[in-house]
Formats: structure tokens, sequence, C-alpha cells
């Protein structure tokens, strides 16, 4: 669901196509014609937007039909109940209405999930970047636990990371309710840890998100931004909003290996490494973390992240120190045994990878999360709860002005914001040198409009120039564009709005225009 496999997460794509092949049933949910429907079993074209109304409508078929796990539910779960009322309405004759598809198609869909011996979910950004983002996530939740998919080899959830070491990145502070290894900031116990190995009080109060930062850049509040790694301006939405926000700082700090658009506007300059230049560990998706090793010298006048840090931090007057990448591990590991505790450099060198939770050296390390389920009753401490959630419409729907739906996303090659990824080696060849706006071939027919012709693309945001790619990838009415190059800056035309629990920007959705430009 909401994941252009292929092309946002490739190696997991070649894993998912050697399945099929192998007998594996895969059904795709996307409101455009990706790549991987062709070695699907059944692809459900959606409406933008429009998940939960599909997710409650399939609930609803496996209750009524009882292909619901009794066993674990009773087991496992609370508040069924308050599940079973709010999906009453979701209909397959109601949600076809609301999602483009055809109770049939709504129908099998349910039927096959629920029945299938071991079936997984695996979505991403198509989710999560919506303006009701977090009960996608929950509904799709309610979805595994109501069918009993979940905490076994083959079954459960599988949310994809955008980038190899994100989910790292979280688990070591990087988010503004947790300390490093993934606790929470408000846990008293585990807050007391840091605070006698550091030598200080910790604000138990969670921080603020980029959103609600960007705010308090707006309202004055903040004066000052430090961005690493990051390119805010390519990056976020209603690109001229963000670059007033940015213009109004006092210092703004950027940390990063290439003069970036953010690093272009920035006071401060910090020169960075790159992946090849440093030692350290990743964390994947599935919770494998990896060692990573400095495979060529470092380019001249450069330091790495860690190091950068730590000459700032003994700048302000309280001194870290570190020798290297692994000292911060080990730190990590005594703070948070329960999660790193027996993962040491020597064992990842040995064994290549491990996954958390590994409290000790002589745990294996947790394969497979949420086994807890499939445990006897007697040990089960908590329930999950049902988290009922109503569908919600985009934001900002096309009308008679502005007629088409702008979905966004990423392409295969460019990736991102365009930031590493424009600086190919010469003579590799590139397949998509430039953004296009994908267009309907009826579309494209009606507006005048011929493959390749440089169009103006208009929201209530802004405006901007592009080339046309006509394909029958996207449905009539929807039009594609990615983010990465910064001569077509896609996020002039995007909505500020966002999700209320997470901060996460509406970038799958919003209304446009296209027009011919005069001779």
């Amino acid at each position: 669901m909401g994941s252009n496999t292929t092309e946002a997460h490739p190696i997991i794509a070649n894993r998912m196509k050697k399945a099929a092949k192998a007998g594996l049933k895969i059904i795709v949910i996307d409101p455009r014609k990706i790549e991987m429907t062709k070695v699907a079993h059944r692809h459900l074209q959606i409406n933008v937007g429009t998940d939960i109304a599909l997710i409650n409508a399939m609930i609803r078929i496996i209750l009524k039909e009882g292909l619901f796990n009794e066993e674990f539910i009773r087991q496992f779960t609370s508040e069924l109940e308050a599940l079973k009322k709010l999906v009453e309405p979701y209909t397959p004759e109601f949600a076809a209405t609301i999602t483009g598809l055809t109770p049939e198609e709504i129908d099998l869909t349910a039927r096959e999930y629920a029945s299938a011996g071991k079936a997984m979910i695996a979505y991403t950004l198509g989710i999560t970047e919506h303006h009701c983002g977090v009960n996608n996530v929950f509904d799709i939740a309610n979805l595994a636990l109501l069918t009993g998919h979940i905490g076994r080899e083959g079954t459960g959830i599988m949310p994809l990371r955008g980038q190899n070491n994100v989910q790292g990145a979280g688990d070591m502070g990087c988010l503004p309710n947790q300390l490093a290894g993934a606790i929470s900031l408000s846990n008293d116990e585990y807050r007391k840890r840091y605070e006698e190995e550091w030598q200080i009080v910790l604000n138990p109060q969670a921080g603020d998100t980029q959103t609600r930062t960007f705010d308090k850049i707006e309202s004055g509040e903040v004066k000052a931004l430090y961005v690493i790694g990051e390119n805010p301006l390519m990056a976020d939405v209603h690109m001229n909003h963000t670059k007033k926000l940015l213009e109004n700082l006092d210092l703004l700090i950027v940390q990063d290996i290439f003069l970036t658009e953010t690093a272009k506007m920035a006071d401060v300059v910090l020169p960075a490494r790159s992946w090849g230049e440093v030692d350290g560990t990743y964390t994947n998706t599935d919770r494998r973390i990896q060692r990573v090793r400095k495979a060529i010298e470092p380019h001249p006048n450069t330091k790495e992240d860690w190091e950068i840090l730590c000459e700032i931090s003994t700048r302000m007057n309280y001194p870290m120190n570190y020798n290297s990448s692994e000292d911060i591990w080990n730190e990590v590991r005594k703070l948070a045994w329960e999660m790193y505790g027996g993962i040491s450099y020597r064992r990842l060198d040995q064994e290549y990878s491990i996954h958390y939770p590994c409290p000790d050296e002589n745990h294996p390390g947790t394969f497979i999360m949420h086994e807890r389920f499939h445990q006897s009753e007697n040990e089960i401490q908590t329930k999950s709860t049902f988290v009922p959630v109503e569908y919600t419409p985009p934001l900002e729907m096309p009308d008679e002005e502005y007629p088409f739906m702008l979905t966004t996303g990423r392409r295969y090659e460019s990736y991102n914001t365009h930031t590493q990824t424009r600086h190919y080696a010469a003579g590799v060849k590139i397949k998509q040198t430039e953004e296009t706006v994908d267009i309907h071939p009826d579309d494209a027919a009606l507006l005048g409009i011929l493959d390749g012709e440089v169009v103006k693309v208009q929201s209530r945001r802004g405006e901007l120039q592009v080339k046309t790619k006509v394909t029958e990838q996207v449905v009539p009415g929807l039009v594609f564009m990615s983010f990465h190059w910064s001569e077509v800056p896609t996020n002039i035309l995007t909505l500020n709005e966002f999700d209320p629990i997470s901060g996460t920007a509406e970038f799958k959705a919003c209304a446009v225009k296209i027009s011919k430009i005069s001779a």
C-alpha cells in the first residue's frame, strides 16, 4: 500500500519479485500503475487519499463473514466492539464510491488477505504523507490484529524506511520524544541513567517536530536553526513559505557533504563526510544493525558528524570526549542495554549483522517482533487496542479552476532532493535526466498537449514550468511529479497542511491546473 517499491526500495522490490515467481501473491494498492503491478496478482488503482475507506470496508467484510481470528482477538486485543460499530457504514458499495474501486475488488481482497495462512502489509510514504497519515497506520494495524497476521515469520506490518539509516537515526535520539536507544524521554527511570552518565539534568518535556519548529520560526520564537544532512528548502511543502521562514532566521547553520539549496542560504556551512569516509553502524528497516567501515580517505578539511558535534559542545562548555564511533556506540549499549547490550563491534565483525533487541552477549538478537502474541496467555502483560478511525478526504480536492489532483513521490535514479545523486560519475547512463509532469493521454489530448511539451502547472500557492510525460501510469484527472530537481521545484505547488499527530505534511494530494504555454 502506498509504496512504489521498485523505484523507492529496489532491493526489497527485487526480493518481492523473486518471491512472486515462487508463488507469492502480491496485491498492489496504488493510484498509479507502478512497475510492481507487472508481477501483481491484483492492482487496486485507488483514488488518492482514500486508504481508510478501503481498509474499513475490508474490516467490515472480514467481521461479517467470520474471517477474523477469534482466538487471537480474545487473547491479545481489546476494543473490538468499538471497531465493529465504526466500520458498519463502510459497505463495499459505499467504499467503492469513495475509492474508485469496484465492490468485487474490495470483497476479493478482504477475503484473500484474511484467509491466507501468512500475509504481510508493506507500506511507506503513500500511507504516511497525508493529513491523516497516523490514522492510515492505525487502520493497517487494525486489519493485521483482526486477522492475527502479526508476530509470526512471513506475517506482519512492514513500514519501508525511505533511506538506509532512517530507523537508526530515530533510534539514536533524533526523534524529539526519545533518548538514544529508542527510550522515551518521559520515562523517569531511563532518563536518570543518562543524567547520571552525563552529569546533567535533562528536560523531560518532548521537543518539537520539524513542523512545530517551523511554526515557531514564523512566530519569531525560534531564531536559529541547525540543519544536519537535510535539505528542507527542496524537501518541504509550500517551498515559497519555507524560503521566507529560513530568510527570517538570525542564524542558519547547515552541516552537509554538498552545498545544497538550503546550504546556499546558510550563514555557516560545516563540511561533513560521506558514508564512504566514516566508521559506525546503520540500522535497517528490519532492525538489522550492521557495521560501516571507512572505504576511502576523507576529503580534506572535513570532519565526521560526531566530531563536529563534540567540538561545538566542548566550545559551549560541555566537553564531549569520545575517541571513535565505537566509544559512542559502547555508551549507547551501556545506557540502553535492553536494546543493544549484546551488540558489540566484535560481534558485528564476526556475525555481520544482529537484530535488536539484543540485551546481552549470549542473546542471538530478535529476528521477529511481536512473537509475544503467540506465547501463552500467562506471559501476556498488555493487550493491543483496536483504534477505529474514520475516513477523511484530502484537504484540497480538484474543482473547476484546479481540475487535476497532483500526487508526488520519488523517481528511481535521482532520489529525494537530488542532493547526492545529481553528482554522477562520467559515463553513468541516466534514463530520466529532468523532471516531468506525468499525465494521462486522455487529459493531454483534451488540453492539446504533446509528449515532451513544456507546460505551466499552477496551484493556489505557486506555479512552475515543466515537460510533460504522457503515460497510462496515471489515471485521467491524476498527475504525478517528484521533487528531485531544483530546476523544477515541485514543492512550490504542494499544500501547507500537516497531520496533527505526527506533523507529517500532506505531500500526496493537492489540486493543480495545467495549461499550454503560448508561443
